[in-house]
């Protein structure tokens, strides 16, 4: 019988959205937005919007399958605002002011910023990686995320999105670390498993609800008991 060992886990690449920081209620999106215009919905406009809002970037894998959203400001705007329009039919000052509290309404799950400090020290190196084409360095810097970490690698600046495998090579490379040595950990199935051909480990917690994502999961893989 062969024995199969595994290098120990020296670093930890986290995706962001629905890993690390949670995108919130689409209740607590409308709340926010209406609180900045004085647009007035029925309740079944608000149960119409919910239900757009809570899923609006899956239609995007139809309308944007090359995910240039992700790849600049503008277009993640841009498509934001079509699929809005196609999904919902808000009038287009409500619709500016989703998209501007958009990030208002992210917060960093309850254990996150506890699972990045244990991890920090017991000296494992933390990359954050995301498919990103807003801001979210804001987010980061808000919630005190940006001191725990070593590096950020962010798809609008790098060039690729996530599953391509280069933007795994690239986060690998930002913690110098190889990737038989390090722990690939987000909530797609599609997006955050692109590492897996390079022999990144990877492991999924699918999205869910409430402040707690299950980040406890990592911490027990890694560190020693």
């Amino acid at each position: 019988m062969t024995l199969v060992t595994h290098a120990p886990i020296r670093a930890v690449i986290f995706d962001i959205h629905s890993t690390l920081i949670d995108q919130g209620t689409a209740q607590d999106w409308i709340d926010a937005a209406l609180a900045h215009t004085p647009t007035q919905l029925s309740a079944a406009q608000v149960a119409q919007l919910v239900g757009c809002l809570d899923r609006i970037w899956e239609g995007a894998r139809i309308s944007d399958p090359q995910s240039l959203r992700d790849l600049s400001f503008a277009d993640h705007e841009r498509i934001f605002h079509e699929l809005l329009q196609a999904g919902s039919g808000v009038d287009r000052e409500f619709a500016n002011a989703l998209y501007a509290v958009m990030l208002d309404v992210w917060q960093a799950y309850e254990d996150t910023v506890p699972t990045l400090q244990a991890l920090k020290a017991a000296g494992v190196r933390i990359c954050l990686l995301s498919n990103a084409g807003v801001p979210i360095r804001d987010v980061l810097d808000r919630d005190g995320l940006t001191p725990l970490v070593d590096a950020v690698v962010l798809s609008y600046e790098v060039g690729y999105v996530k599953p391509d495998p280069r933007i795994f090579a690239a986060a690998l490379a930002a913690v110098s670390c190889a990737p038989t040595e390090a722990l690939m950990v987000g909530d797609s199935g599609r997006d955050d498993t692109g590492g897996v051909e390079l022999g990144l480990r990877t492991l999924i917690i699918p999205r869910t609800r409430g402040p707690v994502h299950g980040l406890a999961a990592v911490t027990r893989l890694v560190l020693p008991n």
